[in-house]
């Protein structure tokens, strides 16, 4: 069997040194925003190339605390119109409501499976003040369009970059320093994964950061000072000491994706198949290789019974969701098709030839 994801064979790597700094961790007896906290955000910060990070205790309450952050300080409020992708996980969504602020949907891409940017263009409204661009599938989203559009109307940029840890633009500047402020998730499956759940909010704004550092801790930055009316989302500190082991390792590991990718677009020789886009530059880390497919639950089981792993991100577009059904009625046919046919295939930094090999012998023989 060939899993969609290893994540045992990609954290064995790190065995010896999680049991190492585990011991440390235990013996320190501080356990809670201590200073392996404080050293993963100053080396996160250094790697995304911005002045600040706060550890967060998830990608979804990365995204909510910035724009509780921004409401805190008066440069967003609640009924504000926040234009975000149709084509995403629903925690993209769940925050802008959870913030009191209005998610106005835009249309997919079909090529690169991000903005529309002709949609995004016609929904900007008088009550738009932000933009909230996904990097979707580690691939990073039209950021030059976007901020220029968002210079003109002057308009926050936040971006979700829940699956592009490392991706870099042409001009080298990675993921978490292409807008005003951008959020992380740390889930075990991404290609930087904690061992449990964790976050981190990435930006150059010094008030936004200190905003945010208060309201991860109960609105406090002094013990039983309380400014403002914030929540308990904090970045676990046994997570932050495993996530200081990985980070080294992460461009390695994103080169590694990159490779996997290569071969599967330049192998893969099947008119049943779409393949996805890809530049062959940096601002693809490959969180997820994922095709198109029309008949979606015959290549699943095909798959399956040749024993290899899929996953499908996503089966329901968010506005079809019932937690979202004050959005049913809107009408996204790219969005839509994308989640009728998509099909995440194997791909991780551990892959060798062999399983990739397999991989691609049994998507050409479908």
């Amino acid at each position: 069997m060939i899993p969609f994801l290893d994540l045992h064979a990609i954290n064995k790597r790190f065995e010896p040194s999680f049991n190492e700094v585990f011991q440390q961790f235990l013996d320190s007896g501080y356990y809670i925003l201590g200073d392996r906290v404080t050293e993963f955000e100053k080396a996160f910060a250094t790697y995304c190339g911005t002045n600040y990070c706060i550890g967060v205790g998830n990608g979804l309450d990365a995204l909510r605390l910035i724009l509780e952050g921004y409401k805190s300080l008066a440069q967003l409020k609640e009924g504000d119109e926040v234009l975000v992708a149709s084509n995403t996980y629903i925690a993209t969504i769940i925050a802008i409501k959870q913030a009191g602020m209005t998610p106005i949907l835009v249309e997919a891409e079909a090529e690169t499976f991000n903005f529309n940017l002709s949609d995004l263009q016609a929904k900007l409204s008088t009550k738009t003040k932000a933009i909230m661009p996904v990097h979707l599938y580690g691939q990073l989203a039209p950021m030059d369009e976007i901020q220029k559009l968002a210079n003109t109307h002057n308009l926050l940029v936040i971006e979700d970059a829940a699956q592009a840890h490392g991706a870099k633009n042409d001009a080298g500047i990675r993921a978490g320093n292409l807008g005003d402020a951008a959020a992380f998730s740390f889930y075990p499956a991404k290609n930087l994964g904690a061992l449990g759940d964790g976050g981190a909010v990435t930006t150059n704004n010094e008030a936004l950061a200190q905003a945010i550092l208060k309201l991860r801790n109960y609105g406090s930055q002094r013990k039983y000072e309380h400014e403002l009316l914030g929540i308990n989302s904090r970045l676990d500190e046994i997570q932050a000491a495993f996530l200081l082991l990985k980070l080294p390792r992460l461009d390695k590991d994103n080169q590694a994706r990159r490779e996997v990718a290569s071969r599967y677009l330049s192998e893969i020789n099947n008119p049943k198949i779409k393949l996805p886009a890809y530049t062959g530059t940096q601002n693809h880390v490959f969180h997820l290789f994922v095709v198109q497919v029309e008949n979606r639950n015959e290549f699943v089981e095909h798959l399956k019974a040749q024993g290899i792993g899929t996953l499908i991100h996503y089966p329901k577009a968010p506005h079809k969701q019932k937690a979202l059904a004050q959005l049913g009625a809107l009408s996204f046919p790219v969005t839509e098709r994308l989640h009728e046919q998509v099909v995440s295939i194997p791909i991780g930094p551990t892959m060798t030839s062999d399983p990739v090999n397999r991989v691609i012998e049994v998507l050409n023989t479908y």
